[in-house]
C-alpha cells in the first residue's frame, strides 16, 4: 500500500491515461473514412503501429508504456508488475481510450464519424472465429511486447519502443 502513496506511481498511472489517450485518438482518427473510397487498412495499421511506438518511446521510462490493458495483464502474470500498479493502470488505460474516443467524437464531422473505427466481423466469419483470431494475434502482440522488455534480449530496455 505504501506504493499508492508515491507520486512515482501517481504520475505512471497518469503516464498510461495519456498514452492510451493519444493511443485512441491517432488510431482511431486514422482508420476513420477522411476521403471516399475504401477504407486504408495499411494505414490504419501504421497509424495504430507508429502511435503505440511513440507513446512507448515518449512516456515508456514513467510507466513502461504499456497503454494497452493486455500487455499490463500479460506484465501482472509475468510477476513485473505489482497488482496495485496493474490495477491503476487498467482503470487508466480504460479512461483513457474512452476519453481519446470521446475527443475524437467530438471533433470530428458526423459523416466521416461513422462507426468511429468500430470493426465488424467478415459475413463469412462466425464469432467463434472472429474470437480465436482475435486471442492469437493479442497473444503474438503480447509475446512480442514481453520480448521486446526483456533485458536479457540485448540490455538496452529504454529501445522497446
Amino acid at each position: 500500500m505504501r506504493e499508492l502513496r508515491s507520486s512515482a506511481f501517481w504520475r505512471a498511472v497518469l503516464a498510461e491515461f495519456l498514452g492510451s489517450l493519444l493511443y485512441a485518438l491517432l488510431g482511431l482518427g486514422a482508420s476513420l473514412r477522411w476521403a471516399p473510397g475504401p477504407p486504408s487498412v495499411v494505414g490504419a495499421a501504421l497509424a495504430f503501429g507508429l502511435a503505440q511506438t511513440t507513446v512507448v518511446q515518449a512516456l515508456g521510462h514513467v510507466s513502461g508504456g504499456h497503454v494497452n490493458p493486455a500487455i499490463t495483464l500479460a506484465f501482472l502474470m509475468a510477476s513485473q508488475l505489482s497488482l496495485p500498479r496493474a490495477l491503476g493502470y487498467l482503470l487508466a488505460q480504460v479512461l483513457g481510450m474512452l476519453a481519446g474516443a470521446g475527443v475524437l467524437y467530438g471533433v470530428t464531422p458526423g459523416p466521416v464519424r461513422g462507426t468511429l473505427g468500430l470493426s465488424a466481423l467478415h459475413p463469412g466469419v462466425g464469432p467463434g472465429q472472429g474470437t480465436v483470431v482475435e486471442v492469437l494475434l493479442t497473444a503474438q502482440f503480447v509475446l512480442c511486447v514481453l520480448a521486446s522488455y526483456d533485458d536479457r534480449h540485448d540490455g538496452r530496455p529504454a529501445m522497446a519502443a
